[in-house]
């Protein structure tokens, strides 16, 4: 991977930077891959807006920053900048936050462009804008996004937000999942809180609905002793939450951004983090709070039922659902000291299996096949997104897919055709192959999970004189 990337001339572009004061889960994910495209040996630009008070440009940790515009100015002067160093990139790396960037347009067929979308926004349009303007956002998302990107191949952060794109926006193009990491946990973490303590983290923005879980609380603080809320993590709404929070009796505490330390203390005290958002890409917060052991309440939305393993690290609430009921429940289960450890553990396991070093190798592997000419891959309708083949320990066959993993007799590759995958196999030499579907599971770790069921779909290798057996 090293030897396509040294040199190569990257370009990320997100519409903010981890300085910008708004700076949410989307950012960690782009300044993540930009240092992984770093260590890689690329020469990596971080395309991105200008907030107050920060610089026009700046380096760290190896990648040149270059801001330009505001909120919305930032999408037409990126897209000049693009225009005018074309000739100098090698690849884009376009995060879609809502509103596509159409760096196509600038860029031409000369460099390969790699679209990220975290989840598609089309019903969060009208929670922000009047109808006229939502109905913009909602065009450009879907049918301008899909002409202009037909030719790009897109990394989407989990499942779920694969399966909204084709449902949503119609989407017909490659799409690989590359997941979030998750940040080690601090060492020597205080335990547990005595009393029923909730946290809920992340950026304070309507679309979170953290109103909802203030008034939920103090719904339950008659029937629920000592309970008390946390709420870390700023954003426009900080305002307004605290002044709801006041009529709390000091039940309710908004924190506002606070230092990694205590932010990983007030986790560790937590028995359960709730997080009412509308959707998500992943729930980054989420898988976070699990690896302080700390299962999560959310809705059955989006990227949340990707990032919560249903009655194992925590549970989702259908949409509609009265949170606070269903608040109650969770707190009565976690009163059991043996309950609540047997879950923490069960967190902390699923966390683990999420490393921003993995995630990163996974992006530029990608990237790197792209760069060396390799095809980005196909999709059509009903076929599956991804698909796993198992075949005989010791074959290592080199295959042409961009991204494709393959470990010693296993193999997951995106966006390909099964009985492609089965052929391209044998030509190799691989013997005894099935091929199958692969699971959510499996296209969130990267790698192939063995069943005790049957999978299904289940291609066999035919003229090897095998039978399909579980992978």
């Amino acid at each position: 991977m090293g030897a396509e990337l040294r040199g190569a001339n990257v370009v990320v572009v997100n519409w903010r930077d981890l300085g910008h004061r708004h700076a949410g889960g989307a950012e960690v994910y782009a300044m993540r891959i930009a240092g992984a495209f770093v260590a890689a040996g690329a020469k990596v630009t971080f395309l991105t807006a200008r907030d107050r008070g920060q610089s026009a440009t700046d380096r760290q940790d190896g990648i040149r920053v270059v801001r330009r515009g505001g909120r919305w100015t930032v999408y037409p002067l990126a897209l000049l900048w693009l225009l005018v160093h074309r000739f100098r990139v090698d690849l884009v790396v376009d995060c879609q936050n809502g509103i596509p960037f159409f760096s196509p347009l600038a860029v031409g067929r000369r460099a390969r462009v790699v679209q990220v979308l975290h989840h598609v926004h089309d019903a969060q349009f009208k929670v922000h804008f009047p109808p006229w303007l939502a109905a913009v956002g909602q065009w450009l998302e879907g049918p301008a996004a899909r002409r202009v990107y037909r030719r790009a191949v897109t990394v989407a952060v989990s499942t779920s937000t694969v399966d909204a794109m084709r449902a949503r926006l119609a989407w017909r193009g490659p799409v690989h999942v590359v997941p979030n990491g998750s940040p080690p946990v601090p060492r020597d973490l205080p335990g547990r809180a005595a009393e029923p303590t909730v946290v809920c983290l992340g950026r304070l923005v309507p679309q979170k609905r953290v109103d909802r879980l203030i008034d939920a609380v103090d719904a339950l603080r008659s029937r629920v002793p000592g309970l008390r809320l946390h709420v870390v993590g700023g954003g426009p709404e900080e305002p307004a939450l605290r002044a709801r929070a006041a009529g709390s009796d000091g039940a309710v505490s908004v924190h506002g951004h606070v230092s990694e330390a205590e932010k990983s203390a007030l986790l560790a005290e937590s028995w359960v983090n709730v997080t009412l958002s509308d959707g998500e890409g992943w729930g980054l917060a989420v898988v976070e709070a699990a690896g302080h052991g700390v299962p999560t309440l959310c809705h059955d939305v989006d990227g949340l039922r990707d990032s919560v393993r249903h009655g194992e690290t925590g549970w989702l609430v259908p949409v509609g659902e009265d949170v606070t009921e269903a608040l109650h429940r969770v707190l009565k289960e976690l009163v059991d000291p043996a309950y609540a450890a047997e879950t923490a553990d069960r967190c902390r396991a699923w966390a683990s299996r999420f490393t921003w070093t993995d995630s990163g190798a996974r992006f530029t592997a990608l990237a790197a096949d792209l760069l060396t000419g390799a095809d980005s891959g196909d999709w059509l309708p009903g076929m599956p997104e991804a698909t796993v083949a198992r075949f005989a320990p010791g074959a290592r066959p080199v295959l042409r897919w961009p991204g494709a993993r393959v470990g010693d007799g296993w193999a997951l590759v995106e966006q390909c055709r099964p009985a492609d995958l089965l052929v391209a196999l044998r030509a190799a030499g691989a013997r005894d192959v099935t091929v199958r579907a692969a699971s959510a599971a499996e296209r969130l770790h990267g790698v192939v999970v063995d069943h005790a069921e049957r999978p299904h779909g289940v291609v066999a290798d035919h003229a090897a004189g095998t039978e399909p057996r579980p992978s």
